[in-house]
């Protein structure tokens, strides 16, 4: 398993760069992964991290459709806080493993 320093802080990590310990995230770590993805954090993004990692959490499949019903944030603000591919940007920035949704 690979490690890699965020926050100062040695956390485990696959091959695609995805937390796979969900218990050593931290917003410390969250903000500088964001910054790698090119992503500044506001409060409306932890909002839907700390969502995420609920839904995950639970054994809930994580979509965007499902974030887009989530009365948090619609797929158009979704697409905004995390441009590109906002599932697997936020799913990695929240800690937790790349949805099966994603490819």
């Amino acid at each position: 398993m690979a490690q890699k320093i965020f926050a100062g802080i040695s956390v485990d990590v696959n091959d695609e760069g995805y937390m796979t310990d969900r218990s050593q995230w931290t917003k410390d770590i969250a903000k500088e992964i964001a910054k790698e993805e090119g992503i500044e954090l506001t409060d409306k993004h932890y909002t839907l991290l700390d969502y995420l990692r609920e839904r995950q959490a639970k054994g809930e499949s994580l979509t965007i459709r499902s974030v887009g019903t989530s009365g948090i944030i619609d797929i158009k603000g979704f697409y905004q806080l995390f441009p590109g591919a906002p599932m697997k940007k936020a799913a990695k920035i929240a800690g937790i493993p790349k949805p099966a949704s994603c490819v």
